[in-house]
């Protein structure tokens, strides 16, 4: 009865693999790429078919070796599909593989002249290995393939990976013995024709087999191929020694603990003999040396970071340098504005910080590098044996006596050279390649470009500093302005009124208001002075507008009508010098006829209409340059007072309307909140 299964379960495999061969061989003629696929259809429905009618036979290991090195060949076409440059590691991992299928053809051909125990158990071992080190290379394949083209490769994958697990326990019951390894012998080949309509699916899909392997993937397939070949080994050498008489297992654990304890002991505590070993293994196992996405992804992470404990820009820009060549540390320059540097920031730089004379006149070697763009060898060029276009440049001399620096990276930003990156050599220094080179130049633009928009929001920051002094001091300068003519009156009205007690009594509580206006506008020039609206609360409008009447009615008839006590939600002194500026401009328009100031209630909020019949202004006017600074219709005006009395009364929470036509006159209204009871503080603003 296990016969029959096993000849029918064979017989049905090979049938259908045969239809798969068939069913590609048209694709194959046409196409050299599906030749490989077809070939392994070929091969699996030949082993099939002799484990089928000479279960026995000698050359039916040879038919599975030959299975396993096509499929395996195929799996390494498919990895290398994709355009990408194929990496040494990569390689490497195949051709461990393929080794070992040769091993097992050479154990099989001594197994056939001289048959043993030994060699049989050992051909067990090999096909444990070979199906544990194919599952690896599938696992990785389907892992790292581009997600677009997983959907082709899925169903292939799990037909393969049917194939050697149910090899990979299969080999396992019949090296330890176990019970039952006929019935899974007999069985096999269901679990093969089981993996056919995977196959027949997958293959039916049309954009081809396309991945990528990322070098977590080598690195991967390498450490479980190790631990593949460990276990393979220690089983090999126990089955050879296994009648010797000798306990070799204790020796064997003892030399293999050694050689582990001594690789701990030089490359754990030594940088150096860290930076030997990842150089060596960068270059014999991978065509590149830097993971090209993973450096990318981890600079601009660095140059990013944006937490609250964060270092400055400029250290974050050293340090992201600094990994990329396992540096300990650098210095950033950056010109000072005249012909020599500055020292930006310096991280772990293991020599001294230059002093200001060594960064003096160096602005023809940084005018030099930002024409040539060029990455310095320090090294080399302290040496002598740098390039001559690298000697032409003639670093400042502190650089070339400094033995930390060993390479200098120019941030270049729109062709301008905007910092130079100077980074201390690791423990193990190694000559620079062109790889190093296009990396430190690619990644130097993207910093220069972080560090030229910073620099940029930093003098944008300057200048709207100077902005804000500048404006608050044409603010002051119109206020001078209307205390100089206030004081000039007085001093006219003095020559006339001298003696008039009347007169003095005012004209000394002039001086003194004057005087306290003129400090405060001394105080509002310093950086940190308070706002101009300071404390909103409910008083009573006549006290208000009659101290904005009394500074500049003098010759001038400014009549106040209606009912002056109605309570507003109002800075006292913000409101005063608004309907000042409002009050002097009425003036000046209306050439001798009277100013009304008319206060009223609208709804919930007080209106104070400020009217006068002067020259008034044009629609045009109001819409575009009434309320902007510096636009006047006045001779010599500073076209200011407009500007800031929206803005108080803005800030005091009210608004502001205009109402005019030439040759007619002009109202100002300002609208502000009622309040219910006078002198109540109600709300503050900042």
């Amino acid at each position: 009865m296990d016969a029959l299964i096993g000849f029918w379960s064979h017989a049905l495999a090979a049938a259908l693999f045969a239809a798969l061969t068939l069913w590609r061989a048209a694709d194959a003629a046409r196409d050299p790429s599906q030749r490989l696929i077809a070939g392994a259809f070929a091969l699996t429905a030949c082993w099939a078919w002799l484990a089928a009618v000479a279960p026995e036979a000698p050359v039916l290991g040879f038919a599975e070796s030959a299975r396993n090195l096509l499929w395996v060949s195929l799996l390494y076409s498919v990895s290398a599909a994709s355009g990408e440059e194929r990496q040494h590691g990569l390689k490497l991992v195949y051709a461990a593989v393929a080794a070992v299928i040769g091993l097992q053809l050479i154990g099989a051909t001594l197994q056939l002249f001289s048959p043993s125990d030994t060699i049989a158990q050992t051909a067990l071992v090999l096909r444990i290995t070979t199906a544990a080190g194919a599952l690896v290379l599938v696992h990785n394949v389907y892992g790292q393939a581009a997600p677009a083209s997983r959907s082709h490769i899925r169903l292939a994958m799990l037909g393969l990976a049917l194939i050697w697990i149910y090899d990979l326990n299969l080999y396992t019951s019949l090296y330890v013995g176990s019970a039952s390894r006929s019935r899974l012998v007999e069985w096999r080949g269901l679990a093969v024709a089981l993996a056919a309509p995977l196959f027949a699916l997958s293959t039916r899909k049309d954009g081809g087999w396309r991945i990528r392997l990322s070098r977590a993937a080598t690195f991967q397939s390498l450490s479980l191929l190790a631990i593949c070949a460990y276990f393979a080994l220690m089983a090999i050498l126990a089955t050879a020694l296994r009648g010797t008489g000798v306990d070799w297992s204790s020796a064997l654990m003892i030399g293999a603990l050694a050689v582990m304890t001594v690789g701990a002991m030089v490359l754990l505590p030594s940088a150096r003999a860290r930076g030997w070993m990842k150089v060596k293994l960068a270059k014999h196992l991978f065509e590149h040396r830097y993971d090209y996405r993973t450096e990318w992804l981890r600079f601009t992470e660095t140059l990013g970071r944006a937490a609250a404990d964060a270092p400055p820009l400029s250290e974050r820009i050293v340090k992201a340098f600094a990994d990329i060549v396992e540096a300990p540390g650098g210095l950033l320059l950056v010109g000072d504005g005249g012909r020599g540097l500055a020292v930006a920031a310096s991280v772990n730089w293991p020599g001294g910080n230059p002093g200001p004379d060594a960064l003096d006149d160096t602005g023809e070697f940084w005018t030099r590098l930002e024409t040539s763009g060029r990455v310095l060898e320090l090294e080399a060029l302290r040496s002598g044996w740098g390039p001559s276009t690298d000697r032409g440049l003639q670093p400042p001399q502190w650089l070339l006596d400094e033995s930390a620096g060993w390479v200098g990276i120019p941030l270049l930003h729109q062709q301008r050279l905007v910092g130079l990156v100077v980074l201390a050599a690791p423990e193990y220094r190694r000559q620079l390649d062109w790889e190093d080179f296009d990396l430190l130049r690619t990644a130097g633009n993207q910093a220069a470009s972080s560090l030229a928009e910073a620099l940029s929001q930093e003098a944008l920051s300057h200048a709207q500093r100077f902005e804000e002094f500048n404006r608050r001091f044409a603010f002051i300068l119109h206020d001078i302005k209307n205390l100089v003519s206030q004081l000039s009156l007085l001093a006219r009205n003095a020559e006339r009124h001298a003696d008039n007690p009347e007169f003095r009594t005012d004209m000394v509580a002039t001086l003194q208001s004057s005087v306290g206006k003129m400090n405060d506008l001394l105080a509002r020039l310093a950086p940190h002075s308070p706002s101009r609206v300071q404390r909103i609360e409910a008083q009573p409008l006549r006290p208000i507008l009659m101290g904005a009447i009394a500074t500049r009615r003098r010759d001038r008839d400014v009549q106040l009508l209606g009912d002056a006590s109605i309570p507003a939600l109002v800075d006292a002194t913000a409101l005063e010098q608004a309907v000042g500026h409002l009050l002097q401009n009425a003036l000046d328009a209306s050439s001798g006829e009277p100013v009304v100031l008319r206060v009223g209630r609208h709804d919930a909020d007080v209106s104070i209409a400020i009217a006068d019949k002067g020259v008034g202004m044009d629609g045009d006017f109001i819409r575009n340059r009434l309320f902007q600074p510096f636009a006047s219709t006045k001779p010599g005006g500073f076209g200011i007072g407009a500007f800031e009395a929206r803005s108080l009364i803005t800030a005091m929470g009210g608004r502001l309307a205009v109402d005019s036509r030439p040759g007619q006159g002009t109202t100002f209204t300002i609208l502000l909140a009622a309040a219910e009871a006078a002198g109540e503080p109600l709300r503050k603003s900042a």
